[in-house]
This record gives C-alpha cells, structure tokens and sequence, in this order.
C-alpha cells in the first residue's frame, strides 16, 4: 500500500492518494474537496497504462474529468502506480519526502 498527500495550494485543495498492487493493476482511491478530482476518485489502473505520456490510462483519465493541464494530482497517482509497481524505490521516495514545484 502507498499512501501520499498532494497539496494542490494554486487551487487550495489537499488530495489524498492511497493505492494498492492488485495483480496486473493498481487499485487507486483519492479523498478529495475537489469537484473534478472527485471524478477519477476510483481507479483500476493497468499497468500497462503506467508507461509514458501518450496513451497513459491515467492522464487520459484525468483529461476527461476533465483535469486542468497543470493538475498535480494525476502526475501523483502516477508516482503511486509506479511505487506500487517497483518502478520507483519506495524507500529512495520515503527518504526523499515530497517533490515540489518551486515558483520564484
């Protein structure tokens, strides 16, 4: 199971991101105050989907949400998908905290 908050503060929201393994896929559950979030709150998402950005199952998802271009939260449950899948270390990422996207 991986757990991770996102804090979406241009728009205000905080999202919370849990997703599970499940054979071939990732079964992801998202809590969130945001209208358009709330409609990719529940995913089964192959793994196969995971790969790239054309023909990525989760950003076609989120673009009939439909998600705005800059939403922070399908690159999240992205990064859940491939720690759940082993693509991403979970502990380089628990070392690592959080990424951010600084404005300056």
């Amino acid at each position: 199971m991986t757990d991770v908050t996102i804090n979406s503060r241009i728009c205000g929201y905080v999202h919370e991101v849990s997703g599970k393994i499940d054979g071939n896929k990732v079964l992801i559950e998202i809590e969130t105050p945001c209208n358009v979030v709330k409609n990719i709150a529940h995913m089964e998402v192959p793994l196969e989907g995971i790969h790239g950005i054309k023909d990525n199952y989760v950003l076609e998802k989120a673009s009939h949400a439909p998600c705005c271009d800059t939403c922070l939260v399908p690159i999240g449950v992205l990064h859940v998908c491939k720690l759940e899948a082993g693509y991403i270390s979970k502990s380089l990422a628990k070392n690592i905290g959080d990424i951010n996207i600084e404005f300056k």
